[in-house]
């Protein structure tokens, strides 16, 4: 079991999964990386599971020393990463040795960074997440964002760091981060309490991400939408990518820390293969929406499935590229007087 320090914490780094599932009906928020493909990948890259704790990361990277050898991947927002002053590819699995100091550069695409660390993030598992959920401080490091001098364990690996060091993600996987974003969309469930006019002027309009978005939602600036009496209902479940609207008429995309219930009206969802691009917009990135079906909701989902499926089988064939023959020798030995001839294969790195 290795650690790692935290020199610099940056903006704002947290400890993440796939998120607290099963516990909405207590009112715990489910919390979880914000986009769940990044997240996915940085394990994956590093040969953990997809679910395993990794670093989020916000706008401004974090600087930290590794105390022990480790191997790291970046994923997701591009803040341009870079291990002792020295760029390192995003997507890609590093070998980083005792020493090495992870830092980032700045901003170049995107809004968050995943960091993943060959064996995971060893924090104690909270009602079976170890994401952070910071306003009811559960999960985590300490429930908390982390800090300077904060100390982390990372687990143990269950393959060689040389046999993973240097895996790398197609460049066509993943390609989010755009200041320009269209987001898919299903009306519902309470899109019959808008006027026609209020529903035209928002699959007709662009929005504004504003500095007052988070963690729990994306608040946006644009034309009003028009409701057709008000937008108080009965409180109900909030998923991600739900859209809430209230009596303002500005929409608000509910993200990974949401509240559990509300009781505004909500217009539509996100679908959610498209819910990676808002967890990747920043304040001053323009939002477009477009409609669509549960159909075509439930298409992008399997190609991205799909994706994965493929993606496994080319970390394989990079795996199995690595350990590629380039010498083959016979060597004849003698063990306790018996003479054995052995074949020795010299393997590419």
């Amino acid at each position: 079991m290795g650690k790692i320090k935290i020199l610099n914490p940056g903006m704002m780094t947290t400890v993440q999964d796939l998120g607290r599932i099963g516990y909405q009906q207590f009112g715990v928020s489910v919390s979880g990386a914000m986009d769940q493909i990044a997240a996915i990948l940085a394990n994956v890259l590093v040969g953990n599971k997809d679910n395993e704790g990794l670093l989020e990361v916000t706008i401004m990277g974090p600087k930290i020393e590794f105390q022990d050898t480790c191997l790291v991947a970046i994923t997701g927002g591009d803040l341009q990463p870079l291990i002792n002053n020295n760029p390192i590819d995003m997507n890609k699995s590093v070998k980083a040795n005792k020493g090495d100091i992870l830092s980032f550069r700045g901003i170049k695409k995107g809004c968050r960074s995943y960091i993943g660390f060959s064996g995971g993030i060893d924090v104690p598992v909270v009602m079976g997440s170890k994401s952070t959920f910071l306003k009811a401080k559960i999960g985590g490091f300490e429930g908390r964002v982390l800090k300077a001098n904060d100390i982390l364990s990372i687990g143990n690996i269950n393959t060689s760091i040389n046999d993973l060091s240097g895996i790398q993600v197609p460049a066509d996987f993943y390609n989010y981060g755009g200041k320009n974003i269209e987001l898919r969309m299903v009306l519902g469930p309470q899109d019959d309490y808008f006027s026609q006019e209020g529903i035209e002027t928002l699959f007709s309009s662009e929005y504004v991400v504003t500095n007052n978005s988070d963690r729990m939602g994306y608040t946006l600036e644009g034309p009003l939408i028009k409701h057709k009496e008000g937008a108080d209902i009965i409180s109900d479940g909030i998923s991600m990518g739900a859209v809430q609207v209230p009596n303002k008429g500005t929409p608000i995309i509910m993200m990974a820390d949401r509240q559990t219930t509300g009781g505004y009206t909500k217009i539509g969802n996100i679908i959610t293969a498209d819910l990676p691009k808002v967890a990747q917009a920043k304040p001053g990135d323009k939002i477009r929406f477009k409609k669509s079906s549960i159909e075509e909701a439930q298409d992008s989902i399997k190609e991205l499935q799909n994706k994965f499926l493929q993606l496994d089988k080319e970390i394989k064939r990079q795996k199995e590229s690595k350990r590629e023959i380039i010498k083959t020798s016979n060597w004849d030995i003698k063990v306790n007087g018996i003479s054995y001839s052995v074949k020795v294969e010299e393997l590419k790195n």
